[in-house]
């Protein structure tokens, strides 16, 4: 989570001091212990803040029904499902830039960011050079927000100062030392340390400086929301409660296997059982004695218990905006604006997360343009409109149909828009209009008509011969 200080008394942004480093460092620890149990839950190991994380739910012989990672991963789907497409301008070419996004995988890429602001509510993307062909070319990699320390400050704007990403390493000698990266507008400064928190005479090697040619502070923080939440954070008592319940249903149906049973009117033998075979025979009650069996169990309603289960997943979904697909209201077909209203939730809350989402691909989009300029490439991140298409199930051929019916008061450029696979309606426009072109060329050649740019003996005048 990024961290505010006030920019004067920050000194040099460009070549923090070792107190202002070590200030950061053990704010963001404070972080820590929340992203470790949302993580945690997601790789389906719960636990609560500050308790020591238990085995698998095999070994705690448990019952862990992750709906942590459900929400995660559909979350995760609905949004990247269908990648973010870039596009731009006839004017503006924006070539350069999409290419060199095609280069570092970033559909992949994307998807990587999703799944951890799905999870932790918080993200970092690291920017950096890497060669490849004998290319220099801009790159970008996810780093988990326990490994990334962002420093702004403390306006409304909440500019970057600097970064900070802390890693504890080996050597070949299993001796472990940290290394402390700080990344600036102009400089990489790489520390190298016994200890977490710096000092002079705890550095194992004097500081490699580099030099940052991105002219900016090359770490971008996605957001999932204005809280910095994660998709299932404020359903953790829920998860826990479900998963309780079913840990019970599965105990209890153990006990009752091996419940004891209690026999009326039976007696020992007279005789001890012989020890080759070692079983004890009971001496059966007469008729009228009544004697009989039962089993001691601690009986219970399952209808009941059943009915409680589906109310924690029912308000489990409602909370967290996921779709329950099992549910009979989604059974048979449905047209699409009926699906659309049952779905409201979710579109609401994509919308917020895409809103947060596209701050971080600007800045990212800035960033690459920043290494375009210094190669020769003029690109203008402003130039780019990025665009997000959610993964959702729609009729396709309702919406054709709606645009085929508005064409009389709505600009076919507006209404191809509707579709999810058209990134470029102009482009599409363009390639229609030339398929008619075409189209007539060929109709008017089976007709019989001449084209108009085509020449022969009849287009000239009578000769006397």
């Amino acid at each position: 989570m990024a961290i505010a200080i006030d920019r004067e008394q920050a000194d040099d942004i460009n070549n923090p001091s070792l107190e202002l480093i070590n200030y950061c460092v053990e704010e963001h620890e404070k972080e820590i212990p929340r992203l470790d149990v949302l993580f945690d839950y997601y790789n389906g190991n719960p636990h609560k803040i500050d308790q020591r994380p238990k085995d698998s739910p095999h070994d705690r012989d448990e019952i862990y029904v992750n709906n942590a990672k459900f929400v995660t991963d559909m979350m995760t789907g609905f949004m990247i499902g269908n990648p973010v497409s870039y596009s731009g301008s006839k004017e503006r070419n924006i070539h350069p830039l999409t290419d060199a996004l095609k280069k570092m995988k970033i559909k992949k890429h994307d998807t990587e960011v999703e799944k951890g602001l799905s999870a932790m509510g918080i993200g970092y993307e690291l920017h950096y050079l890497s060669v490849s062909d004998g290319n220099v070319n801009p790159n970008v990699a996810w780093i988990d927000p326990r490994g990334m320390i962002l420093v702004v400050d403390d306006t409304v704007e909440r500019n970057s100062l600097f970064a900070i990403r802390p890693r504890e390493k080996q050597k070949i000698d299993r001796s472990k030392y940290w290394e402390i990266t700080v990344y600036s507008s102009f400089w990489t400064i790489i520390y190298k340390s016994e200890t977490k928190k710096l000092s002079w005479d705890k550095m194992i090697a004097p500081p490699k400086i580099k030099e940052n040619n991105y002219n900016a502070v090359p770490v971008v923080e996605f957001r999932n929301n204005e809280e910095k939440q994660g998709d299932y954070e404020q359903q953790l008592s829920q998860i826990d409660a479900y998963n309780g319940l079913q840990t019970d249903r599965i105990k209890d149906k153990k006990n009752f296997v091996k419940a004891l049973m209690i026999l009326y009117g039976f007696t020992l033998p007279n005789e001890r059982p012989s020890e080759v075979n070692g079983s004890l025979v009971l001496n059966a009650p007469a008729k009228d004695e009544g004697g009989h069996a039962e089993f001691v169990t601690n009986t219970f309603n399952e209808s009941e218990v059943q009915v409680l289960a589906d109310a924690i997943l029912d308000d489990f979904h409602k909370t967290t905006y996921i779709p329950n697909l099992n549910d009979e209201n989604f059974a048979g077909t449905q047209s699409g604006e009926a699906m659309k209203f049952k779905l409201l939730g979710l579109l609401l809350a994509l919308s917020v997360k895409t809103s947060y989402f596209e701050d971080g691909i600007r800045q990212r989009l800035t960033l690459i343009t920043n290494i375009l300029k210094i190669q020769g490439k003029n690109v203008e991140a402003d130039d780019v409109e990025v665009k997000f298409k959610v993964n959702l199930p729609f009729n396709r051929k309702d919406v054709i149909e709606q645009i085929k019916d508005s064409q009389e008061f709505i600009p076919l450029l507006v209404s191809l828009g509707w579709l999810d696979d058209i990134d470029d309606p102009q482009e599409v426009v363009e390639m229609l209009n030339q398929q008619k072109e075409e189209n007539m060329k060929l109709q008017a050649k089976a007709l019989g008509v001449q084209a108009s740019d085509s020449h022969s003996d009849l287009d000239d005048e009578p000769s006397e011969e």
